[in-house]
């Protein structure tokens, strides 16, 4: 067995119009989006980032940024990528988000069903928490979202 530790965090931008939601590959519709060069969903990279720390490949570092430099924004396909260079079997998903906003718990079955799919296990084995973490960290005090996840492979 072995466990990934993945983390991401993206500051909210309340200005911009043209860009969505996005987390856990699911819409939100909150009036703004988070700053970044892709759909900025933080809890697709911080899956990403947790599986990068099992198979020691740089995935949103360089390949993702690759991807993106060719038009590709959609963090499900960096996901995909890094799912390429896995070759354990994904037990267990366990994803903890804070913010301030949006809330979390009206999408977490959905989020759920749409993780186990892209990463072809079981919906019981994705776990999402939320906090607000009490304002203390920037999440919390809502100008941005932090998301860790610890991934189970074997």
């Amino acid at each position: 067995m072995k466990v990934g530790i993945g983390q991401d965090s993206h500051r909210i931008d309340r200005n911009s119009k043209e860009k969505k939601l996005i987390l856990g590959g699911i819409e939100f519709q909150d009036n703004y989006s988070l700053v970044a060069n892709s759909d900025g969903d933080v809890v697709l990279h911080a899956i990403t980032n947790a599986i990068s720390g099992i198979t020691c490949q740089n995935i949103l570092g360089k390949i993702a940024d690759e991807m993106c430099k060719k038009g590709t924004t959609n963090s499900e396909e960096y996901l995909k990528e890094a799912l390429k260079y896995l070759e354990e079997k994904i037990v267990h998903v366990s994803i903890s988000i804070e913010c301030l906003t949006p809330k979390i718990s009206p999408k977490i079955e959905e989020m759920r069903k749409n993780i186990a799919r892209i990463l072809q296990i079981e919906k019981n084995c994705v776990g999402i928490t939320a906090t607000t973490g009490e304002g203390l960290t920037e999440a919390g005090k809502g100008n941005g979202i932090s998301v860790f996840v610890c991934l189970t492979v074997e």
